[in-house]
């Protein structure tokens, strides 16, 4: 049996908030039959930024930061919403300095692709960020309170479940972009 390809037919918002749109989508799937499926967007947002930053000591800066949807503190790598239009380069930094008080030197991009498939369209870009300046703690935006958490690389897994134990979430893109970066950490 030849399938042909999937569809969408049709977009709608259901209810939109300050930051995401729910939408119910309908399409056609592979089968010819069609189907609904919900899942939300970012509201004003081009994009999303994710940047693992690495000191000239190999140290790795991770934040912590509570995350209501999870209702327990989340460690990260720094993030943000590219909301102001830029580049992704240029939100990408500008996200690592908000969060962290660093300024990089060079960023390099490690891959990009959707967070959370089966939930939204979102894509996350990210960056390795090396040739790190500490310029202090700008302006966070309303509601951040991060508290930063350095590691030398080679006690990384270690630190991770040491705070998982301790009853922090780790966000499990560390895994997965940490073994990207240290392709590049390597090479140079």
């Amino acid at each position: 049996m030849k399938k042909g390809a999937s569809s969408i037919k049709e977009k709608k918002t259901l209810l939109e908030g300050k930051f995401l749109r729910f939408m119910l989508i309908t399409y056609i799937d592979a089968h010819g039959v069609e189907r609904q499926w919900e899942s939300f967007e970012r509201v004003n947002c081009k994009g999303i930024v994710v940047i693992v930053p690495v000191t000239d000591d190999r140290e790795i800066i991770l934040t912590k930061q509570f995350r209501p949807p999870t209702n327990a503190y989340v460690i990260e790598f720094p993030a943000g919403l590219n909301d102001k239009g830029d580049t992704l380069e240029k939100a990408a930094k500008r996200e690592l300095l908000e969060e962290t008080g660093y300024s990089a030197g060079e960023l390099i991009f490690l891959t990009e692709g959707p967070m959370s498939s089966g939930a939204s369209g979102e894509i996350l870009t990210a960056y390795l960020a090396r040739n790190l300046e500490y310029k202090g703690i700008g302006e966070r935006d309303d509601g951040e309170d991060i508290e930063l958490i350095q590691v030398p690389l080679e006690k990384l897994d270690q630190k991770l479940a040491d705070l998982q134990a301790e009853g922090n979430c780790v966000d499990l893109k560390i895994y997965g972009l940490i073994e990207l970066a240290k392709k590049h950490l390597m090479s140079r």
